[in-house]
């Protein structure tokens, strides 16, 4: 059976036009210009974008973790979870899960295991809207983070791995007054965090050391797509070069994101960072990189919507980036990346992951979710 959807404003991987899509079998089938040969779904001019696709998003935590020492039902956490994830356009989600305990009680620690089953579960039950793959964010300064990986990986699949260092005093924390407003959130005081992170600083290097290497082999020998995290320095870069980083999340530093493209590595930016006009760490605007070209994706990372908002905002806030170009960084850009090559764009033959949207007072709002050709949201 065969679904057409007219009256739209398709936004094509080269252009914008006024046509139809059709839609078979779950796959894009054909797209047309102007009038659709028969009648079908009236998009009333909306614009039709292909499903997003989320790389990194910190979101599922906070749906199972709202406050400090509060749990919420695992189960019912994940698919809160996803509905807001496919409300907000996206239909491919990396779930991002913390790998590795913190001495301060922070992360996951033992619970990334119950969390994960839970993700299992919804997605055997066919519970979910989006697709859910995963993206274990290992913190490297953790004593029991590359054996939590490896239990991790004996029964679940990973998809992406990245190399987060957040000890104070370096990369995303070089500013160490940021990183007490940060770590005060949680409601600690500031005088047990001055005290924790002289021993974070004291014993994260040598943990660093250890657990960065084993990692990186781990995800050599499975085949594991990496990302380096927060790279400030060129030779955070160069490190990343010689491990094999296909992706580069959130540099710091325009000199960090430039030599990461000249390695050949994508440079991912956080949406919430364009949106609010700047890193809330103090560190480089994610719309300065994409003036000088130096953006390839968007993450929404702590807020879901921003993804869409960022895709949209960016031929606004960027003078020279078209809408295809900037939707791209949300949708063609992180298939390409993660090796997933049968969606991301609107061409036939690909999987009919589609988002209907309506601009509203510069704010991009979902109709309509479809992903592999059935209405999700």
């Amino acid at each position: 059976m065969t679904e057409i959807f007219e009256n739209a404003t398709l936004v094509l991987p080269d252009r914008v036009q006024r046509g139809w899509l059709a839609v078979a079998d779950g796959r894009i089938a054909a797209i047309g210009e102007g009038r659709a040969p028969e009648r079908g779904l009236d998009l009333a001019g909306d614009h039709l974008i292909p499903g997003l696709i989320e790389l990194h998003t910190d979101h599922l935590e906070s749906h199972y973790a709202p406050r400090p020492g509060v749990r919420w039902h695992p189960l019912g956490a994940v698919l809160a979870y996803d509905a807001q994830i496919a409300a907000s356009g996206i239909t491919t989600v990396f779930d991002s899960l913390r790998a590795g305990s913190d001495p301060d009680g922070s992360g996951l620690g033992p619970e990334l295991m119950q969390l994960a089953e839970a993700v299992a579960r919804a997605r055997e039950a066919g519970l979910f809207r989006a697709e859910h793959l995963t993206h274990l964010r290992c913190e490297l300064p953790s004593p029991d983070v590359v054996d939590t990986v490896r239990a991790f990986a004996e029964r679940y699949a990973i998809g992406l791995i990245s190399l987060m260092d957040h000890t104070p005093g370096q990369r995303q924390f070089r500013d160490i007054a940021k990183y007490y407003q940060y770590a005060t959130r949680g409601g600690r005081s500031l005088e047990a965090i001055k005290a924790g992170t002289e021993r974070k600083i004291r014993e994260g290097r040598a943990l660093e050391a250890a657990n960065r290497p084993a990692l990186v082999a781990f995800a050599r020998e499975r085949g594991i797509a990496l990302a380096s995290h927060d790279d400030t320095t060129p030779d955070d870069v160069a490190m990343a070069r010689r491990e094999g980083v296909a992706l580069a999340e959130f540099p710091t530093t325009r000199e960090a994101a430039s030599g990461a493209r000249q390695a050949g590595i994508t440079v991912m930016m956080g949406a919430p960072n364009l949106i609010r006009g700047g890193s809330h760490s103090g560190n480089v605007a994610a719309a300065a990189l994409a003036a000088d070209g130096l953006l390839d994706i968007l993450s929404s990372d702590y807020v879901p919507a921003s993804l869409l908002m960022g895709a949209f905002a960016l031929p606004r806030l960027v003078p020279g980036i078209a809408l295809p170009e900037a939707v791209a960084t949300v949708t063609r850009n992180p298939a390409r990346a993660t090796g997933l090559a049968d969606r991301g764009a609107l061409e036939p033959g690909l999987r009919a992951d589609l988002v209907r949207v309506r601009v509203s007072e510069e704010v991009p709002v979902v109709r309509q979710v479809w992903r592999g050709g059935e209405r999700v949201a």
